[in-house]
């Protein structure tokens, strides 16, 4: 922060204070500013901006399309995809079709056995016949099993080029996504840093947002100060609009420093001997007329 602009915040914090001594149900121990919670949102892709339908100042909702970013090239990869994963598909072998044969062969063989056996029995058949049978049966069942290897094989093959090109096809779809610009949280638009025809690209924010309906008062409280609030407690927050428009707002320590500071210059304490404070935040439910950057007073001691 300059130093003509740190000047201006101790000015308007000194005024803040002076005015609020004037008024007796305006009495604060800690003064500070107003603040939210600001999100600078970038894109997660690269690529020329077709629509970005926002504009400072507008409210927006969590996950609601605000603009896109082109997505030619990344479709054309995906209809690539899609076909390639459908080619292999088709290449899968239909391995109960394709063992038929042998199969067939095999049941054939086997009967044969079986009535070789008889006719050996029966001394209608000699031995050597019955012996090429099995022979012939044995054959059959190592064709068999080495085509129903390869055959696995070959599946198990194609079902690993699915699962890449599916994943190719994931993270495609994941950057389709990331195409579309949207608002992390339910807010209002606080700066708008792009605009439709540039150049996206991650390292180039888009706008800023931030939930103006909870507001934050930053103030900083002297150690002896520090011994009477908690987390969670419940305090006044003041804002002043005027002399003689002067709002309470209910409000709830949400953050308390686990680390004490130097007093900034920009800021006053009830006690002007600290020299080392406390930075608190307390939330504020905004009624809209709360704006970043105003000066505030807290008051969490009863007033005599």
């Amino acid at each position: 922060m300059r130093l003509n602009e740190l000047s201006i915040l101790a000015a308007g914090l000194l005024l803040f204070t002076m005015t609020s001594c004037k008024h007796s149900d305006a009495v604060v121990d800690a003064s500070g500013t107003f603040e939210s919670t600001e999100i600078i949102v970038s894109p997660e892709t690269t690529g020329k901006i077709l629509q970005l339908n926002l504009n400072e100042g507008d409210d927006v909702h969590a996950g609601v399309q605000l603009g896109l970013i082109d997505t030619t090239q990344l479709n054309l990869k995906k209809i690539q995809l899609q076909a390639s994963i459908l080619a292999a598909q088709n290449r899968r072998p239909d391995i109960p079709s394709q063992m038929a044969g042998l199969r067939q062969q095999l049941e054939t063989a086997n009967k044969e056995k079986i009535r070789f056996e008889n006719l050996v029995k029966a001394d209608a058949a000699n031995q050597k016949q019955l012996d090429d049978i099995h022979a012939q049966i044995k054959l059959l069942q190592k064709q068999l099993n080495a085509q129903q290897t390869a055959l696995r094989r070959t599946d198990k093959s194609i079902s690993d080029e699915s699962a890449a090109l599916q994943s190719q096809l994931d993270q495609i779809k994941d950057q389709l996504q990331k195409s579309y610009i949207t608002s992390p949280v339910d807010g209002t638009i606080l700066v708008k840093y792009a605009e439709a025809g540039e150049l996206a690209s991650p390292l180039k924010p888009l706008f800023k947002v931030a939930n103006l309906n909870q507001m934050y008062l930053k103030a900083y409280l002297t150690t002896d100060q520090l011994s009477t609030v908690k987390m969670g407690q419940t305090v006044d927050v003041i804002a002043e609009f005027g002399p003689k428009n002067i709002r309470t707002y209910t409000g709830k320590v949400s953050w308390i420093s686990s680390k004490s500071e130097f007093t900034p210059k920009t800021v006053r304490t009830r006690d002007e001997r600290a020299s080392q404070v406390f930075a608190v935040k307390v939330l504020v439910q905004n009624d809209g007329f709360l704006k970043i950057g105003m000066y505030g007073g807290l008051r969490f001691s009863k007033q005599k």
